[in-house]
């Protein structure tokens, strides 16, 4: 292949005249297979006819099987409460915590982190990670997207990489399987999404408590016979109505919607999709080494769901678990952020190391990469205010208490599975964990690692955004070589 610019493969959503004749079809579909979650039916006009990227063609290996589970820390993990720690800080910063081992000779971690410190040999520390944005929203783009953009905005200029995948991979074999490419469990869609490309694209959402008896993911491997056949005859009357519609779809859009239609149609139907969304396929024990709360339930079916085929993964540890305002967002008025630490850090502690002990010994850990981070870190120096009320580590309204605000010029992430070395450190920051002082990595080079071990070349691939214009889908950044195999 040359290596000029022509060369580069530019993506696009395609929309031609046949589009016109689909407007009949689209209350089919929304009456007959509403149970599709968040898919809908303009985005899936946009599907590619020719296969977007060949993952072979861009390693020397075959990813284009590999998959990804993001853990995402919604609002920013203080670094120094957890992986980074400063004991030798003075006490306006290094916090309360002591230090303990991990298995990996001269790494520390805090105290409130046992069981991920006696597997540290299976998973990589990143405590370099940098970017620009001090708000939530930009701070969640930059490190999703790759949005350079420092301002917090109310939607998404750029399509996140969980929605870039799901794209470049929509023809890829989607429809000979009946799971989804991209699922969310309680995912993190506040300040993402799949912006132009359309929310075809958009994860197939669970949402609720999977620890809980009632939690069910409705509309799943439907096995009531006379549901059955009633979505079989609308299916048959849709295919009788488009006898004379396909002598106008001059651009296959109709063919695009019949995949979509036959994923859709697997997903209601199979019984294989509702095993692999059933927890009580578990046994007791692995249950119980996840934690049987949220979040623990939440990393199981994240693991259960990519062994069945699942290629994007993405879940948040958010709600009751971390503390009075449900997040991680652990500012004095919101949080006793060491309060909030040790409330929130067993359920933490418990789940991830479950999950990426798992992804190991269940085999996955070449084709599965398990991410966990946030959008920032939190503040070295500590900062007081009072409380804006009480509840889950946070004191009454009006008690003054400390608190962590928002860091993004240096924080923490973790790395496991992907076929990575493991068991190893990359960056520094100094002494007070305030600046990063070796190995600086950025989000562009967060996304480069990602799409690297999905089999996608960041480098040369492009999608054209709603004025046409090649964008993309990451600028200046480049794999992460420690965290590439």
């Amino acid at each position: 292949m040359s290596h000029s610019s022509d060369a580069r493969r530019i993506l696009r959503p395609c929309a031609g005249p046949g589009a016109a004749v689909l407007g009949g079809r689209r209350r089919f579909m929304q009456f007959g297979l509403a149970g599709f979650a968040s898919l809908s039916l303009p985005g899936i006009l946009r599907l590619q006819t020719e296969r977007p990227l060949a993952a072979a063609e861009t390693s020397g290996k075959r990813r284009d099987k590999n998959a990804v589970i993001m853990v995402w820390k919604p609002g920013g993990c203080s670094h120094i409460d957890s992986y980074d720690p400063k004991p030798e800080a003075n006490s306006d910063y290094r916090g309360p915590f002591g230090t303990i081992e991990t298995k990996v000779p001269g790494l520390r971690f805090t105290e409130l982190l046992p069981r991920q410190a006696a597997i540290a040999d299976r998973f990589t520390v990143l405590r370099s990670m940098q970017q620009g944005a001090g708000g939530h929203p930009a701070g969640s783009m930059q490190m999703l997207s790759g949005d350079s953009d420092t301002r917090d905005k109310p939607k998404p200029r750029l399509p996140d990489w969980m929605s870039v995948t799901n794209y470049l991979r929509s023809t890829q074999g989607a429809a000979k399987r009946p799971l989804p490419a991209y699922v969310g469990i309680n995912p993190p869609l506040e300040y993402n999404g799949p912006a132009y490309l359309g929310d075809a694209y958009s994860p197939f959402t669970v949402n609720g408590d999977p620890s809980l008896p009632t939690f069910s993911v409705p509309n799943l491997g439907i096995s009531d016979t006379g549901e059955l056949r009633r979505l079989d005859r609308r299916a048959q009357l849709r295919r009788n109505l488009d006898t004379l519609e396909r002598a106008f779809d001059q651009q296959g859009e109709l063919a695009a919607l019949d995949e979509f239609e036959t994923r859709a149609m697997s997903l209601l139907t199979n019984p294989q999709t509702k095993e692999a969304f059933d927890l009580s396929r578990e046994d007791a024990r692995t249950r119980d080494r996840y934690g049987r709360n949220s979040w623990g339930q939440q990393l199981l079916l994240a693991r259960r769901l990519v062994e069945a085929g699942v290629d994007v993964l993405t879940t948040s540890l958010s709600g009751p678990l971390c503390g009075r305002v449900n997040n991680w967002d652990d500012h004095a008025v919101n949080h006793h952020v060491f309060d909030a630490m040790r409330f929130r850090a067993d359920a933490y502690d418990q789940a991830v190391s479950a999950l990426i002990e798992d992804i190991y010994e269940r085999g996955l850990d070449e084709r599965v990469l398990v991410v966990v981070t946030g959008e920032f870190g939190r503040t070295p120096k500590i900062s007081y205010a009072v409380s804006t009320g009480a509840g889950n580590a946070s004191a009454p309204a009006g008690t003054q208490q400390p608190g962590r605000d928002h860091w993004p010029r240096a924080y923490s992430n973790l790395w496991a599975g992907g076929g990575i070395t493991t068991g190893r450190v990359i960056g520094a920051t100094d002494k007070r964990g305030e600046d990063v002082v070796e190995r600086r990595c950025g989000p562009g080079d967060f996304l480069a690692t990602i799409y690297h071990h999905l089999g996608i070349d960041s480098a040369h691939t492009f999608i054209k955004n709603f004025n046409g214009r090649p964008t993309p889908i990451v600028e200046n950044g480049r794999p992460i070589p420690e965290l590439i195999a």
